[in-house]
């Protein structure tokens, strides 16, 4: 870190260049011989960074390692504020409509084309960081009108977290690999007194993650490439009755209610077998003294299963966005190269345990995943990955749908004793005041 600070004494070389006069002023005035303002050089670049507090703590651990060594190779001071998720958008809100506020916010999903008009052009740095190999679901994230908004950092991997002990207490001899295995399975298990544990709630990831994925294995879709809405369809009716089905035969029905910490807490007090998750149950059963010993060793995960129309994913992205209206651009240029240089990133990403997956394919190969094969096939995640909204794009309408839970909530509609007919219509009917005004 630089050691000149703004308000410092003036040095012998200053006064010998200066001469006597300007002594004389400044003596008067403290930084009198420039002007009133501090010079250049003197003036210490900053960068402050909003995020939110990782799951992991070691990642943020590490991540304040290298911070410290960035300060320390730049003279850039940087202050990483870490606070909850769920007040990042209302924090980002505030600093773009006041053009005053921090020079990076972690923003997450395609937040980037909610603030558009409030984060930087990042062309030049997508280039420098090989923007053409970022995954698709980070590109349709974070491009804007063919304009990048934001550098992706990471993406949640998210599947179906199971009990292998409870697996083969109930027989079940096959990890579920479609939903109609998955439905046998579960069935076993419920009927053993373990279900299957899965909210359909309004919650920032579990539900949107489970009935996105459902939707789309089924072959149903929000809308077509145009934006036209096309979820009645026969597809979506199949997923709607396939959930109905599932939900009653293999699933804790509480969970209608659940948010998105309610299944970690059940998984943990042993009375559900399968949750989807990423892998902060195994985590914290791996790592919190007050879980019973040897349970982490009892769990596993699989990817979503597969439908009719094969399997999808909804990784959630992660984005560093730079403000348009920041005086320290630069230097926030200086410090996103520096956390995804290749070296940096990779300790960093080696700390998530699987907890996330990174921007490109490169890190499939990151020798983590072999480490630790609890863990091992969300390394495949982002194969299946798509954004909410599909087949059209991910923006701002998608979000609004995303928002107010219209996907979840056709399926919650069902299991509480809706038709699927009526469901697929209550739904539709939203989507069009959305997609159509």
């Amino acid at each position: 870190m630089s050691t000149r600070k703004q308000g410092r004494g003036i040095t012998r070389r200053e006064v010998i260049k200066a001469g006597g006069a300007g002594l004389a002023v400044a003596a008067g005035s403290g930084l009198g011989l420039f002007g009133g303002k501090a010079p250049v050089y003197a003036q210490q670049r900053t960068v402050h960074v909003v995020q939110w507090s990782h799951f992991i703590p070691q990642a943020d651990q590490e991540l304040h390692r290298q911070v410290a060594e960035f300060e320390k190779a730049t003279g850039i001071k940087v202050t990483n504020e870490h606070i909850n998720l769920n007040d990042i958008t209302p924090r980002a809100s505030a600093a773009v409509e006041s053009k005053k506020g921090a020079d990076i916010f972690q923003l997450q999903w395609n937040q980037a084309h909610l603030f558009e008009d409030g984060l930087d052009d990042h062309t030049k740095l997508w280039e420098e960081l090989n923007g053409k190999s970022f995954y698709p679901f980070f590109r349709e994230a974070l491009v804007v009108k063919k304009v990048p908004r934001g550098i992706p950092v990471m993406a949640v991997a998210w599947g179906p977290t199971y009990r292998k002990d409870y697996f083969k207490e109930a027989g079940v001899t096959k990890i579920p690999d479609t939903w109609d295995e998955l439905l046998a399975a579960g069935t076993r298990l419920k009927k053993m007194g373990k279900p299957v544990g899965q909210t359909l709630g309004h919650t920032i990831g579990d539900a949107p993650f489970f009935s996105y994925s459902l939707l789309w294995s089924f072959g149903g879709q929000e809308v077509d490439a145009k934006q036209k809405v096309m979820l009645d369809s026969k597809q979506t009716l199949r997923s709607i009755e396939f959930m109905k089905e599932f939900w009653f035969a293999a699933c804790d029905e509480g969970g209608l209610a659940w948010d998105d910490g309610s299944n970690n807490r059940a998984f943990l007090a042993e009375t559900i077998s399968i949750t989807g998750n990423a892998n902060s149950i195994w985590y914290k059963a791996r790592t919190d003294k007050s879980i019973r010993p040897g349970l982490a060793e009892q769990i596993g995960h699989f990817l979503m299963p597969k439908g009719p129309a094969g399997r999808f994913m909804m990784p959630q992205p992660y984005n560093h966005c730079i403000t348009r209206y920041s005086p320290n651009k630069e230097a926030a240029r200086e410090y996103i190269k520096w956390v995804m240089r290749k070296d940096n990133y990779g300790k960093w990403f080696d700390t998530n345990l699987g907890f996330c997956v990174g921007p490109s394919a490169e890190w499939e190969k990151h020798p983590m995943w072999e480490r630790e094969p609890a863990i091992t096939v969300f390394r495949d995640v982002p194969k299946y990955g798509r954004t909410m909204g599909h087949a059209g794009p991910h923006d701002r309408k998608s979000s609004e749908v995303q928002a107010k839970y219209i996907i979840t909530d056709m399926y919650a509609r069902a299991v509480k004793g809706e038709s699927a007919k009526d469901a697929v219509a209550w739904a539709e009917k939203e989507l069009k005041l959305v997609y159509e005004g």
